[in-house]
C-alpha cells in the first residue's frame, strides 16, 4: 500500500481494532488506556500506559500490527515495586512511563506520584520487570529517556526540563536546564520525548493541559539539549474548536515500521450526551499515520477509521470476555493501590475468587475490589456471587466518590449509588435475595443518537439481578454523566469490578460482553 493509500480514509462505523476493507478502526486501545509510550523491535511493537492508583501499575501490550494489541502484563506487579497508601488520592499514583528499548534491554521510565521518578528494565517486556531504581535529582512528571551515539543517557521531564543520568545509579549528571517549552502561552508542556533522527534531535511535547485543549507540538535541534527550532505547522495535532468524535487529542509518541513508514499514537476521547460532553471510559489510545516533509512530520487525519498500514494485518485472538477462575488472574485485573496476599484467594474454593473484605464499602480508599476497565460505550456486565458469608457484589468505579454498586448480602439485593458528597445511597427498595448464589447484571447503555438533547446523559447504567434464563430484573436505572471525568474531576475512566464491602464473598464467573 502507498502512503496516497494510507492516508485516503474510508467512512465506516465499528467498534475498535476492527479490520474491514483494508482499513481498522480507533481507538486501537480501548478504555483507560492513556499516555501511550511506544517502541518497536524488529517486528514486534509494545506499548506501555499510565495506571494511576490501580495495582498492578504500567499495563503493557504487544503487537505486530500496530492496530492489534494484547495485553502481556504488567510492569509494576510486586509490592516491592510499587507502593500506593491509602492516602493516596485517586488520580495519583502512576504517570505517562516512557518505554524504550536500548543495548539489548527494555527500559521504562515513570514516575509514582509522591514517591518521584524511577527506572526500571526487563530482558522480556512480558517480565519480570527490574526492582525500581529511584532518580531522586529527577524531578516533576513524565520522564522520557534517551541516548545518544556516545552512549550518554538524557532525562527529559514535564516543564520541559533536562537532565543527564547515569541509568546504572540513578545519579544526575551535571546541572538541569529549561529546553523549548512549546508555543507561547500554552499551559501544561509536559509530556516530552526525544528522538535522534537523521541530522535533528527532534522534542515532541503535549500542551493545552489534558482537556479539550490538549495538543501535541514538536521542535528539532542540532543536539539532544537543542537549541530548539519549533515546527512552524505547529501545533502538529490538536482537534480542539471541532466537532470531531475524538477529543483531547494529545501526549503522544512517533513509531517508525518496519517499512519505514511512520505512525504516531496519542491519548484522546470520546465524549458523548449532550452538552458539554461527558468521556466515561477514560483517555484511550488512538494510531494516526505520519508522512515527514522538510524534515517535519506530518499528522495524517486522526479518527475513528483509518486506512491500514502497509504491511499485512496479523491479529491476536480477541481476548476471553469471561473469567472462569481456573488458572491465575489475567493481567487486565487491577485493584485499587494495592491487592494484599490476604484479601484474594483462587484456592480456597478452586474455581472461584474468593475475596476478604478490607473497607466497609467502595467510599473505602482500600476496599477489596478486582475490576477490569470499561472498555465499549454499551455493554453487560454478569457474575455469579456467593455472598452467604459476607455482603458483595459488581461496582462500577471512578473514583471513592463516584462510583454505582449492586450489592448481594444479610439476604437482600440493593443498589448504591455515590456521587460526590452525597453519601451512598440505596437507590431503589432493597429486595429479597433468591435462594444460593445469585447471578448480578449491569447493563451500560447508549442512548440513540436520534435521541439527543443537549442535556442528553452520555450512557444509562441498569442494575439489577439475572434469572438463570437470562431474565432480566432491573432494580434501579442510573444516569452515567456521574461517572464520568466531566463531573468526577481527575485522569481516570470506569473500572468494572467485583468487591467484598464485609466478610468473605466468592465469585464463579465473570461475563464482560461488548454490546
Amino acid at each position: 500500500m502507498s502512503r496516497t493509500d494510507v492516508a485516503r480514509l474510508r467512512v465506516v462505523t465499528g467498534e475498535p481494532a476492527t479490520w474491514a476493507d483494508g482499513g481498522f478502526a480507533n481507538p486501537v486501545i480501548a478504555g483507560m488506556f492513556p499516555d501511550p509510550s511506544v517502541c518497536r523491535v524488529g517486528g514486534d511493537y509494545y506499548l506501555a500506559c499510565s495506571s494511576f492508583e490501580y495495582f498492578p501499575g504500567v499495563p503493557i501490550f504487544h503487537s505486530r500490527d500496530l492496530v492489534h494489541w494484547e495485553q502481556i502484563g504488567n510492569v509494576l506487579d510486586r509490592p516491592s515495586q510499587l507502593s500506593m497508601p491509602a492516602s493516596m488520592p485517586s488520580s495519583g499514583g502512576v504517570y505517562a512511563p516512557t518505554l524504550r528499548h536500548h543495548d539489548g534491554r527494555f527500559w521504562l521510565i515513570t514516575t509514582n506520584v509522591g514517591a518521584g521518578n524511577l527506572l526500571v528494565t526487563a530482558d522480556d517486556p512480558a517480565g519480570p520487570w527490574s526492582e525500581p531504581l529511584p532518580l531522586p535529582g529527577v524531578p516533576g512528571i513524565d520522564p522520557d529517556i534517551a541516548w545518544d551515539d556516545e552512549g550518554r543517557c538524557w532525562c527529559t521531564m514535564a516543564g520541559i526540563a533536562q537532565v543527564r543520568i547515569d541509568p546504572a545509579t540513578g545519579e544526575t549528571l551535571g546541572p538541569m536546564r529549561r529546553l523549548w517549552s512549546g508555543q507561547p502561552g500554552a499551559q501544561a508542556p509536559e509530556a516530552p520525548h526525544l528522538y535522534h533522527l537523521g541530522e535533528y534531535w527532534y522534542l515532541l511535547i503535549a500542551e493545552g493541559g489534558t482537556e479539550r485543549g490538549h495538543a501535541v507540538s514538536i521542535a528539532r535541534g542540532p543536539a539532544p539539549d537543542g537549541p530548539f527550532e519549533p515546527c512552524p505547522a505547529n501545533p502538529i495535532l490538536s482537534h480542539r474548536g471541532t466537532n470531531r468524535p475524538i477529543q483531547n487529542t494529545g501526549h503522544a509518541d512517533l513509531v517508525e515500521g518496519p517499512d519505514g513508514s511512520w505512525w504516531l499514537v496519542f491519548l484522546g476521547v470520546r465524549p458523548g450526551g449532550g452538552t458539554p460532553g461527558w468521556h466515561v471510559l477514560g483517555r484511550e489510545t488512538f494510531l494516526a499515520p505520519v508522512t515527514w516533509v522538510d524534515g517535519w512530520p506530518v499528522v495524517g487525519a486522526a479518527d475513528l477509521t483509518m486506512a491500514a498500514p502497509p504491511w499485512p494485518p496479523r491479529p491476536f485472538p480477541p481476548s476471553p470476555v469471561r473469567d472462569d477462575f481456573d488458572d491465575d488472574l489475567h493481567p487486565r485485573w487491577v485493584s485499587v493501590r494495592a491487592r494484599p496476599p490476604w484479601s484474594w484467594s483462587l484456592t480456597d474454593r478452586p474455581g472461584w475468587l474468593t475475596l476478604h473484605a478490607a473497607g466497609t464499602s467502595m467510599d473505602s480508599p482500600d476496599v477489596t475490589f478486582v475490576g477490569r476497565r470499561q472498555q465499549d460505550r454499551s455493554c453487560t456486565v454478569r457474575a455469579l456471587v456467593d455472598a452467604t458469608l459476607g455482603r458483595g457484589g459488581l461496582a462500577v468505579r471512578l473514583d471513592e466518590q463516584h462510583h454505582y454498586e449492586i450489592e448481594v448480602g444479610h439476604d437482600e439485593v440493593r443498589v448504591l449509588a455515590r456521587v460526590g458528597s452525597l453519601r451512598p445511597t440505596v437507590a431503589t427498595a432493597p429486595a429479597p435475595a433468591p435462594a444460593g448464589p445469585v447471578r448480578l447484571r449491569v447493563d451500560v447503555v447508549v442512548p440513540p443518537a436520534a435521541d439527543w438533547h443537549p442535556r442528553m446523559e452520555p450512557d444509562t447504567l441498569r442494575l439489577g439481578v439475572e434469572s438463570a434464563d437470562g431474565a432480566f430484573v432491573v432494580l434501579a436505572e442510573l444516569d452515567g454523566r456521574y461517572l464520568s471525568t466531566e463531573v468526577a474531576g481527575g485522569f481516570t475512566g470506569r473500572v468494572i469490578g467485583m468487591y467484598a464491602a464485609a466478610g468473605t464473598v466468592r465469585f464463579d464467573w465473570f461475563d464482560y460482553e461488548p454490546g
